[in-house]
């Protein structure tokens, strides 16, 4: 599951320098390549939708993380809880091996 959300989050990312290097930083970006045609989309709308997919994909980044920890920690003590078991079933509960030391 951990490695789901990573993914998700390479992914958003990806999508996030895109969605930026689209943006121009005077506001104009996409926009100012497509100025005939304002009766189909407009320039507002345009503008608009960046800002939101922006916004958007940053709230989904933070998400990810957050449950990508989740996750980390929930795959952590499962690893934890099966060793356990793992011990316990074999009724060996030997110390390590020691190796001999040479002088």
């Amino acid at each position: 599951m951990f490695t789901f959300f990573v993914l998700l989050i390479v992914l958003a990312s990806i999508l996030m320098c895109l969605i930026v290097l689209i943006q121009n930083s005077k506001g104009g970006g996409l926009a100012s390549g497509f100025a005939s045609s304002n009766q189909i989309m407009g320039v507002r709308k345009t503008t608009d939708f960046l800002e939101k997919a922006t916004w958007t994909i940053a709230v989904l980044m933070v998400a990810f993380s957050i449950f990508s920890a989740h996750a980390l920690s929930s795959e952590k003590a499962s690893e934890q809880a099966t060793e356990i078991s793992y011990s316990d079933a074999s009724g060996n509960n030997a110390a390590a091996p020691t190796f001999p030391v040479e002088e």
